[in-house]
């Protein structure tokens, strides 16, 4: 997979760029996930697919390092924003075994984390079942994969 940032700009009305997630969206807080939207989408964009991962994470797996919070996809190229505690679309299961969104929550005394919000723009409508990782994801849609970006938010545990 290409790794070229595109003109697609992802924005949240809970944070700006590089800003702290507010609690709310985290494991300390209601752990929703925050309102996301996104503007100029590459020309022929089918959908869209969405991961959350913090590489701060004090996990390494085989292949692997980091967490994953959240993994969506099946989102129509005709939409352009997720309201805040989104739960429709097709959930994937994050690195806490569970599908849907779980929040920023680093180990106690870490510092802080650095929360990758990824936009993912397909060139097809895939039907992809339920419940892939971040890895089986990037898998079935790499050679689908038109444009992407990224929202950057971060979060220390109180």
């Amino acid at each position: 997979m290409g790794f070229a940032l595109s003109d697609m700009t992802l924005t949240s009305t809970a944070f700006e760029r590089g800003e702290k997630i507010p609690t709310k969206h985290t494991g300390e807080g209601e752990d929703v996930s925050p309102a996301l939207a996104w503007t100029d989408q590459a020309e022929g964009t089918k959908s869209f697919a969405l991961i959350c991962h913090d590489p701060d994470a004090p996990l390494v797996k085989p292949g692997t390092f980091g967490f994953v919070h959240w993994v969506l996809y099946g989102i129509p190229a005709s939409v352009n924003e997720l309201p805040e505690g989104v739960g429709n679309y097709v959930q994937g299961v994050n690195d806490f075994g569970k599908p849907g969104y779980g929040g920023p929550m680093p180990p106690a005394g870490h510092g802080t984390h650095h929360y990758f919000f990824w936009l993912l723009a397909l060139d097809a409508d895939l039907d992809l079942a339920p419940g892939l990782t971040m890895w089986e994801l990037l898998e079935k849609i790499e050679t689908h994969v038109i444009a992407m970006n990224r929202l950057v938010g971060t979060y220390t545990r109180s």
